[in-house]
């Protein structure tokens, strides 16, 4: 099984007044969704399943993605995975579908998660801060999700998309 996790593209913090719910992706992090998209394409990381916080720039981020992808599996969008600390990214993990699953959320949850569901971490110098884009891809034994635990994943990728060509 693999796994593949995604912080949100760059957002937009333009209107303060906008709910942070509801920020949506600027250029900048458009441009790496696409960047992130062809990357998984090209490296075979293309997911049956998608589970996405419902937040707007974490649901602009996978638009992006599958659209320079061409990836088209079932998504989910999860209320749940809004803000999640690593313990409700598991608990959600743990329900998938696929083979390839790809969660996409937000700092910090998602970069501890990160750092906690492998057994040893990437030695890319962003691994520890998880910016914007970064996306790990990790292999699991096994043919469930359900028993998926912490320090069981081997790492298998990682990049941020200014390592990514434009």
């Amino acid at each position: 099984m693999r796994l593949i996790l995604t912080r949100h593209c760059k957002s937009d913090w333009d209107d303060p007044l906008l709910d942070d719910f509801d920020r949506p992706l600027n250029a900048r992090g458009r441009d790496a969704a696409a960047r992130l998209g062809r990357w998984m394409a090209a490296q075979g990381h293309v997911p049956d399943a998608v589970l996405c916080s419902s937040a707007l720039r974490t649901r602009e981020t996978w638009a992006g993605i599958a659209a320079a992808s061409g990836a088209s599996p079932e998504v989910s969008h999860l209320d749940a995975l809004y803000l999640a600390g690593p313990d409700t990214l598991l608990r959600e993990l743990r329900k998938a579908r696929g083979g390839t699953v790809l969660m996409i959320a937000h700092n910090p949850g998602i970069g501890d998660f990160a750092g906690e569901i492998v057994a040893r971490r990437p030695r890319h110098a962003d691994f520890s801060r998880y910016p914007t884009g970064a996306t790990l891809v990790c292999d699991f034994e096994g043919s469930d999700w359900g028993a998926a635990h912490w320090a069981q994943g081997a790492a298998a990728d990682f990049t941020v998309p200014r390592d990514l060509p434009g």
